[in-house]
């Protein structure tokens, strides 16, 4: 069995500072770490910085996110490059430093998560006016990500929740796109055959149900019936990428079910079992 590609979510999110340099360079360095997962926002000058948040006020289990508080979209990029995540010394970096601490052997899943504004559609494959109005919103901000991702050698693989995101990366530039995947699984097919994207990014639930043995199955929405996403991805050429995965069991139960990618929080997920 071909064991899927690890991706480091949020740079091992589990055992690091999520989005920092320190993360990407720890989980850069480890054995089997194929790509890194990271989630880029603009900062109140349109650079694009590294964070999963809206707010930096969050928590992690408890813990607050960061010692700011405020909006991303509204914090100087100076305050922001100041800002300490989760009581480490680790801050909130710029998308440019980040790429510039990941060596090119190892790929970047740059997720997109807003252009900086709050009125996102997530999960939904939009009508054509509302698809154009959203690519033209998310249209600045990706050229600002895709200008600072120029200079790494690596892979690139861009990935969001938004359609009009993927709708403006196809017209900026010719790299690998990915939907991101809700409950709304036949919507996140629906973009990725639109845009003839190279991989999908469903949850791991829509692989796997959780409360059974059985592959998870969505509906068509042409007759009704169950479809085999991981199935009807493969017969499109399509990667199939699931997040995010906490354990071992998990990681093995999905490389049984043939899926080419895993988002993990914690390394070493993949290794064999007899290396355990």
């Amino acid at each position: 069995m071909v064991r899927p590609a690890v991706i480091a979510h949020r740079g091992y999110a589990g055992v690091a500072p999520e989005n920092t340099i320190a993360a990407a360079e720890r989980a850069a360095a480890r054995d089997g770490t194929v790509m890194l997962e990271i989630d880029v926002r603009p900062a109140a000058c349109g650079t694009p910085v590294v964070v999963h948040d809206e707010r930096l006020d969050g928590t992690r289990d408890g813990r607050p996110l960061t010692d700011a508080t405020g909006l991303v979209r509204e914090t100087p990029l100076e305050e922001l490059q100041a800002t300490r995540v989760l009581g480490t010394d680790a801050t909130v970096p710029s998308l440019a430093a980040l790429l510039e601490a990941v060596p090119e052997s190892v790929g970047v899943n740059v997720e997109l998560k807003s252009p900086g504004t709050a009125d996102l559609r997530t999960g939904e494959a939009l009508p054509p006016d509302d698809r154009d109005r959203r690519r033209r919103t998310w249209r600045p901000f990706v050229e600002r990500v895709v200008a600072d991702c120029e200079a790494f050698g690596g892979d690139l693989l861009f990935s969001s929740f938004c359609e009009g995101a993927i709708a403006a990366l196809r017209e900026v530039a010719d790299y690998a796109a990915a939907p991101l995947v809700g409950e709304d699984l036949a919507a996140g097919l629906e973009i990725a055959s639109r845009y003839d994207c190279e991989a999908i990014h469903p949850p791991r639930t829509a692989i796997l149900d959780p409360e059974s043995a059985e592959p998870a199955t969505v509906g068509d929405a042409n007759d009704g019936s169950g479809v085999d996403l991981l199935e009807r991805a493969h017969e499109a050429g399509r990667a199939v990428n699931v997040w995010t995965v906490r354990n071992w069991v998990q990681f093995d139960r999905l490389a049984a079910a043939g899926v080419d990618g895993i988002i993990a929080d914690y390394p070493g997920l993949g290794a064999a079992a007899g290396d355990r």
